[in-house]
């Protein structure tokens, strides 16, 4: 595996790598607030899927729908349980999610069996720290991967 740091091996690493295309993933986010991306890495180092924040696939939103951000934000499937709906448990080697995961998230990624979580900023009054400690959990923040010029 090569989780070495760019400037020793030449090319950047699989979480930078995975916190990179989690970037881009919440580019498709159709959330004007609080676009997220995660990506999930199997244990060969190959990608997974990749998924983000947004309304469940066929729901078209009335119009003022995004509005009223506390109204509409119990209709929002976090990128993380988007990203759980394409593996089965035990297959994540790590995921790279650009927020910090919320409480719920955080727990549902423990019961899938991820033992790495990467993720960028910072989520306020997520308990994630607390969960990835009691489960042996390691969750690292990176801030500091390839943004390809975006």
């Amino acid at each position: 595996m090569n989780d070495q740091p760019a400037a020793k091996s030449g090319r950047i690493s699989i979480p930078e790598y995975a916190m990179a295309l989690a970037h881009v993933a919440s580019l498709r986010s159709e959330d004007p607030y609080r676009k997220v991306g995660a990506v999930a890495i199997d244990h060969a180092n190959r990608v997974i899927g990749t998924a983000y924040n947004g309304l469940a696939p066929g729901y078209d939103p009335p119009p003022g729908f995004w509005d009223d951000r506390a109204a509409r934000q119990k209709y929002m499937l976090h990128a993380e349980v988007n990203l759980c709906s394409l593996f089965t448990r035990g297959t994540v080697r790590l995921v790279a999610i650009t927020t910090k995961p919320c409480t719920s998230c955080m727990q549902m990624l423990c019961a899938y069996g991820i033992r790495e979580i990467y993720y960028r900023d910072e989520y306020e009054g997520s308990e994630a720290d607390a969960i990835a400690e009691i489960y042996g959990v390691t969750l690292t923040r990176l801030i500091d991967y390839p943004h390809a010029g975006l």
